[in-house]
């Protein structure tokens, strides 16, 4: 007589159920002991990271102004005893106009960026949009930077941030990330320099020729204003300044 073989087979699916059994009962307690009472599904206290983002950002933005008030102290202190004299001051006031630490005033355009309409939809003869399209990238914004320093800029500020010689303009997502702190569009970048220059500079940057062709086919935002007589402040952030090089 043959063996049995549905006997064989009702044991390891014997074992197979104790088994799923044993790990559905580790799940429960790993579950219980994670949530220590809780309702992980409806516990407040567990914050998006998005959350923990813009909290740091606050509190960095915190940090720039006590840094910069301690900052102001110190440099008053300075210039009360350092017994320098007229050239070597100066020379101080060129090094922190260089290093971007101190305000600038001066004719200033402002470029500003914005996402596309959430409703946005191609132009005729466009293909239509992917979601990459309908937003401002880094390499949007860097692009912007770079065409304004090429037109001489003296100085440019992004949002309400000095930018200096080890600013990185970073975007994650549809955010930006500059400096330890986070903004969303729309973003304005505002140049201190000669406003025809500049202009010319934006035009002739073949990256922002590329941007402005997604601005005609999918509403991305682009304008270009001239602002006359401008003020940027200087930078107040607690970035180490050890590596910045003046610009010559």
């Amino acid at each position: 007589m043959p063996p049995a073989a549905p006997a064989r087979r009702a044991r390891p699916v014997r074992l197979l159920t104790l088994a799923v059994f044993a790990l559905a009962g580790l799940l429960f307690v790993t579950s219980f002991n994670t949530a220590k009472g809780t309702d992980i599904r409806t516990d407040t206290s567990l914050l998006k990271l998005s959350d923990l983002i813009q909290e740091r950002s606050a509190k960095n933005a915190g940090l720039d102004r006590s840094a910069a008030a301690v900052r102001g102290d110190v440099d008053a202190l300075a210039r009360r005893d350092d017994g320098s004299t007229a050239a070597e001051d100066a020379n101080l006031r060129s090094l922190e106009d260089r290093a971007g630490t101190r305000p600038l005033s001066g004719d200033a355009v402002t470029v500003t960026l914005n996402d596309a309409p959430t409703n946005a939809t191609a132009a005729p003869g466009y293909p239509q949009p992917q979601p990459n399209d309908l937003v401002i990238h880094q390499q949007d914004l860097q692009a912007v930077v770079n065409a304004l320093w090429n037109g001489g800029a003296r100085g440019i500020r992004v949002m309400d941030q000095r930018l200096i010689a080890t600013s990185a303009v970073r975007c994650v997502g549809n955010t930006l990330i500059l400096q330890g702190r986070v903004y969303s569009p729309p973003y304005r970048i505002t140049a201190v320099g000669d406003p025809d220059a500049l202009r010319k500079a934006l035009d002739a940057a073949p990256s922002i020729q590329n941007y402005l062709l997604y601005v005609q086919a999918y509403g991305l935002g682009w304008s270009v204003h001239d602002d006359g007589p401008t003020k940027l402040p200087g930078y107040t952030g607690t970035t180490d300044l050890r590596y910045a090089k003046p610009v010559n």
